[in-house]
């Protein structure tokens, strides 16, 4: 992985594009053709792409607590949420 890949701010990327370069990476490491150095960055990429994605999950998952209603539609107190209700 050259100089290239490390110029893309992690920070900047969204879910999916973070989600769809980790999955490259996962790809790259699992076929085994990266010599160790490339792999070595390669994994080290891919934790924070991982942390990237985790804490946009994290996030969204949050703005869904904030944003749950009551019966009558008025927003409520936050609740988990609850992918089966």
């Amino acid at each position: 992985m050259g100089d290239e890949a490390k110029s893309v701010d992690v920070d900047s990327l969204s879910f999916e594009q973070a989600m769809a370069e980790l999955d490259s990476v996962v790809a790259k490491l699992e076929s085994g053709s990266a010599p160790l150095e490339q792999s070595i960055q390669l994994y080290t990429r891919g934790t924070i792409l991982k942390a990237r994605c985790e804490a946009l999950l994290k996030d969204a998952q949050a703005k869904i607590e904030k944003i749950t209603l009551d019966e009558t539609g008025a927003a409520s107190s936050t609740a988990p949420f609850d992918p089966e209700a």
